[in-house]
């Protein structure tokens, strides 16, 4: 793998947000926290702070307060911001966007597999956002501007080669109200991925640390001792079970790189055709030809590893009420499913 291959998967999503905690001093008198905030904080309009203390990012001893709110003495000011450090120049392009849901406050979009969210090294064009910054009318945008996530607010990613729901904020405040949740883990997601066997439980919870691999730096490993790596909760659920492959459903507590690929295989049932963490070889099944060319055969349904983001829950930052997105699984996955239920029946008759 190239440096390159390897700078475009390393996001993890508390990487995504600033925390900062503010102790008051002794000495300070009463201030309204937006004030004391724009003195403290460079870089940040009065108009962005206030959405961040509107939608409950800005904390006073743990408790939500408003933009009028005085701090004084005895108090701890805890601050969660989304963070970026693109220095890239953002170029409007024409890619067609799959729109799942719009509104004023937000975006849903249906990812394809091989399409990258965000520029980075060895992808500098050509990405969700490129084509968000076209659908959105918006011009060429200096990524070191801090209007830029006014305009484009991306609270979340998934990897290039996974399809699915992402959630995209289309104002400040959305941004902010949604990126709390990301933080706080509240929001609800899905994924649904065809691994390798059965798991021996039908339900289960990985706990486990992710972290880089310590000698192969392309890879992440599970840590169940969280000797290295990041606290990371994967909870699962085996829907269909077909012996030689099974779907499973997996929900998310934590957003860490390649978590469920990681988690799937230090279950011993990487993904399929996950050429990283070893699912694009026979994890499970006879030595026969007739097998091996079938694997073969079906490995070439999907190019990528199988994985998806089915559904997506959360609270809208305007009508505070909770909403549930869901899409079907892409063709690839479909294919590559009905192709081992096939088998299974030609194997059961």
């Amino acid at each position: 793998m190239s440096e390159q291959e390897e700078k475009e998967v390393q996001f993890d999503e508390d990487d995504l947000y600033e925390v900062q905690e503010i102790v008051i001093d002794k000495k300070q008198e009463p201030i309204r926290i937006d004030k004391f905030l724009m003195n403290r904080l460079f870089r940040i309009s009065r108009n962005k702070l206030q959405n961040a203390i509107r939608a409950g990012t800005v904390l006073v001893n743990e408790k939500t307060i408003k933009p009028n709110f005085k701090v004084k003495y005895g108090h701890t000011i805890k601050i969660v911001m989304p963070k970026y450090d693109n220095d890239n120049r953002i170029v409007p392009q024409d890619i067609p966007l799959d729109i799942h849901y719009e509104d004023e406050d937000l975006l849903i979009v249906n990812k394809p597999p091989g399409l990258v969210v965000h520029p980075g090294v060895g992808h500098r064009d050509g990405t969700l956002v490129n084509a968000l910054a076209h659908y959105l009318k918006l011009g060429a945008i200096e990524m070191e501007d801090q209007n830029f996530q006014e305009k484009i607010g991306l609270v979340h990613r998934i990897d290039k080669d996974t399809s699915g729901l992402i959630l995209i904020a289309k104002n400040d405040y959305a941004l902010s109200f949604l990126a709390k949740q990301f933080f706080d883990h509240t929001i609800e997601r899905t994924y649904y991925a065809l691994v390798w066997g059965e798991p021996d439980e039908r339900q289960g919870k990985i706990e486990a640390h992710v972290g880089r691999h310590p000698r192969f730096r392309e890879r992440f490993e599970a840590f169940p001792d969280g000797e290295m790596g990041k606290w990371a909760v994967t909870h699962y659920d085996v829907v269909e079970p077909m012996y030689y492959v099974s779907l499973v459903k997996c929900n998310l507590e934590t957003g860490r790189t390649h978590q469920i690929r990681v988690h799937m295989k230090h279950l011993g049932h990487p993904l399929f055709n996950d050429e990283r963490y070893g699912g694009h070889e026979i994890v499970k099944g006879t030595i026969y030809s007739k097998y091996k060319f079938f694997v073969k055969d079906t490995l070439k349904l999907i190019p990528r590893h199988a994985l998806h983001a089915q559904s997506l829950g959360f609270i809208h930052p305007r009508t505070e009420k909770f909403m549930l997105f869901e899409s079907e699984l892409p063709q690839d996955m479909q294919d590559t499913l009905d192709a081992w239920r096939g088998y299974l029946g030609e194997r059961q008759q």
